[in-house]
């Protein structure tokens, strides 16, 4: 009774129009304070050991980190660089987006940053070149979602922070699924492409291949400092964050110089306006798992589903479902938060390993962001096209129809994701 009351009562909320973070808040602390009898002592103690986490540092250093790179000219460089390389296939120049959108993935953690970064530049050369805006904004829009896929990521940190599962293995486990998406998102580019013979653009040279791998190295450079130092164990998710930020500070400024000095507060402020939003969400978040596990919800969910024989295959089809649905009305950070902490124990109870537990969650949330009403990148890419939703929708159907396909091979082939982690960190 109680999580019906709960869930009523944070629809009701959301309907209104009220943001979502404000929404958890004020429905947890409704809750408690006229349906139970917890001090409130012990609600401010949870609000603050709930954040306490070295692990949540890691958010504002990544967002940091992508800005710097989103304006300090590092995407410009890896789309010459992904150009040179596959330019001259059918379909050259989207299938460079596809190869840039997962190059500046591995180096900014954020869907969103992806998608403006890549498509801002990408988009007007590829209709200037007599491709369909249509198409190049499907490409675009669903690549972009690597970002929260293809490591570092900042998604795998709160459903790290949600359910105390090793940052270190997320970041590992999203780095084969990354490469086998961005690979079938290429594929289908390059399908439609040879279909409908849309331009290629001539072979480069292997000496101008080389120019501009060399102009683009120090932001590549970046992906060996982040997941080789924490390969290594030179350093951990967080602290390789704030390498990241303080790597990406200097390319930015000193090394490409793209960036002035003056730009930098510009900079800084957006990052902590970002920041402090997701923390905010977080926190409320915090609370509205400990209203759940005070109430015993998850436990009584798991309960019921091993009760009635709910199987493996049965419970991640469910699961499936669930977030798919949940992507349209929310975004992914917000799902995150809310459905981890209920859904995880019940997965923990199946024996599904929490790793591949969280690739799941997060290809899931990759696709949400890629179908309407609430799909971020839809939002973004339409901001850079000038393209209405609904007409953006029906052009990332043929990606769309990609990503969840590959949604159900990740989903009962663990292995995919378990991998590269079991291989270096073992069981």
């Amino acid at each position: 009774m109680s999580a019906l009351i709960i869930f009523v009562l944070l629809l009701v909320l959301m309907l209104t129009g009220m943001p979502i973070s404000i929404a958890l808040g004020l429905t947890v602390l409704t809750f408690l304070f006229t349906m139970t009898e917890v001090p409130v002592q012990a609600v401010a103690l949870k609000l603050f050991t709930g954040i306490e986490k070295f692990e949540i540092m890691a958010i504002p250093f990544f967002i940091l980190a992508g800005n710097f790179l989103t304006h300090g000219g590092v995407a410009r460089r890896m789309i010459q660089f992904a150009t040179s390389m596959v330019g001259h296939w059918h379909g050259g120049l989207a299938l460079a987006g596809v190869l840039a959108c997962a190059l500046f993935a591995a180096v900014s953690g954020s869907s969103p940053a992806t998608v403006v970064a890549i498509g801002s530049i990408l988009l007007p050369a590829m209709v200037r070149q007599g491709y369909p805006k249509s198409f190049g904004a499907g490409v675009i829009t669903t690549s972009g979602a690597l970002g929260i896929l293809i490591p570092p990521s900042i998604v795998m940190v709160m459903y790290s922070v949600s359910t105390n599962t090793s940052v270190g293995k997320l970041f590992m486990a999203g780095v084969v699924p990354g490469l086998m998406l961005a690979t079938l998102l290429g594929l289908t580019t390059w399908v439609l492409a040879r279909k409908k013979n849309y331009p290629r653009m001539p072979q480069a040279s292997w000496a101008e291949r080389l120019i501009a791998f060399r102009r683009s190295a120090w932001g590549l450079l970046l992906i060996v400092i982040v997941m080789g130092g924490i390969y290594s164990g030179v350093f951990t998710p967080t602290e390789a964050a704030a390498m990241a930020a303080v790597y990406a500070f200097v390319i930015a400024v000193f090394v490409y110089k793209d960036m002035s000095i003056k730009q930098v507060p510009r900079v800084l402020r957006d990052s902590a306006a970002m920041s402090a939003m997701l923390l905010y969400i977080i926190t409320n978040a915090v609370l509205f798992s400990f209203l759940m596990t005070s109430e015993g919800i998850p436990q009584a969910m798991a309960g019921w589903i091993l009760d009635k024989g709910f199987g493996m295959v049965s419970f991640l089809l469910v699961v499936n479902v669930l977030l798919l649905l949940a992507g349209n009305v929310m975004e992914p950070s917000s799902i995150v938060l809310i459905m981890a902490p209920i859904l995880f124990p019940v997965a923990a109870a199946l024996g599904i390993d929490p790793v591949h537990f969280g690739i799941i969650m997060v290809v899931n949330m990759e696709v949400g962001m890629c179908h309407p009403p609430v799909g971020l990148n839809l939002y973004v890419a339409s901001g850079i096209t000038k393209m209405g939703i609904s007409e953006l929708t029906v052009a990332v159907l043929p990606w769309l129809l990609t990503m969840l396909g590959f949604l159900l091979v990740i989903t009962y082939v663990p292995q995919i994701s378990l991998w590269l982690p079991r291989l270096i960190f073992g069981s």
